[in-house]
């Protein structure tokens, strides 16, 4: 008895491989440096860390319950020497919570994401934009407070790609790269914001990031949702290379679809096997050729 009393049983699963990577990034320094120095015991970023630990084990568990999730865990392995599942409760993780909003969180996962790629030699030269949309249930009532707040999200109803008309949402824009789906912007919208607009804007904002004198010039892919007049004006002003699909419901695609539907001369790969015709028409002053 007294020999198995020196020996404690702890699960790492995969969280040493997470952990490693977060302290590869340098995520819980990049935090610390911005939080500065605090009477804290758990610093910002070590909480930080914690709760993305968290988010991969226990994720719809209450922030209260999260030192049972670390309770057989190697604490002092994954977050430093003298840190203890007792040391994470929900005020700790609380006031990490309420930091990370007060700093924007789009900015501080963009400096994250930027100290990343630069760690691991990332590729940012093709840039894949998209938004997706985050169904939730409940009555996510907005006080008139929080509406005169322009960064608070608005869970509302909008067009839901789950087709789940009848429950609320809230979205998120987000930007990778092709080399590795590499994250590097992400930006909460309202329920109800549209592609047209949001996705412009993280192109827009993205481009600035990531522009410098020496850089490559970066290309920026979306699908048909970021197409519109108004925003391939201000992309070629800004001078922002872009790739994306002309939607059907324009009169011009309309054209090249009819015109398809009714065309008998087609081109054949040499299997065989593919089948395909190509068109040119030109698009309004400013914008690129649809082929």
């Amino acid at each position: 008895m007294q020999a198995a009393e020196r020996y404690v049983n702890e699960r790492l699963d995969h969280l040493g491989i997470v952990a490693g990577v977060c302290e590869e990034i340098g995520i819980a320094a990049y935090l610390d440096r911005l939080a500065g120095e605090t009477k804290h015991y758990v610093s910002m970023g070590t909480a930080t860390v914690a709760m993305i630990l968290h988010g991969l084990g226990w994720s719809l568990r209450r922030l209260y319950l999260v030192p049972q999730f670390f309770a057989n865990k190697p604490v002092g392995h994954l977050l430093g020497p003298g840190i203890q599942a007792a040391d994470l409760t929900d005020d700790c993780l609380g006031r990490a919570l309420d930091w990370l909003y007060a700093h924007d969180p789009t900015q501080l996962f963009a400096g994250i994401a930027t100290q990343a790629r630069k760690i691991f030699g990332v590729s940012a030269r093709q840039v894949h934009v998209d938004t997706t949309s985050f169904a939730v249930s409940g009555s996510y009532e907005i006080d008139e407070q929080q509406e005169s707040e322009a960064d608070v999200v608005a869970i509302t109803y909008g067009y839901s790609r789950d087709h789940r008309k009848d429950l609320k949402q809230w979205m998120l824009a987000l930007a990778t790269t092709k080399e590795g789906d590499i994250p590097l912007f992400l930006q909460p919208l309202d329920g109800n914001s549209s592609d047209k607009v949001t996705l412009a804007s993280a192109v827009e904002a993205l481009h600035e990031q990531l522009r410098t004198p020496d850089s490559d010039p970066n290309f920026f892919v979306a699908d048909s949702g970021v197409y519109s007049e108004a925003n391939m004006r201000c992309f070629n002003e800004a001078k922002i290379r872009w790739i994306s699909r002309v939607p059907e419901t324009s009169t011009q695609a309309k054209a090249v679809v009819e015109a398809a539907a009714t065309r008998t001369e087609w081109h054949d790969s040499a299997d065989g096997q593919t089948h395909w015709f190509t068109q040119t028409m030109t698009l309004p002053r400013g914008q690129e050729r649809l082929s």
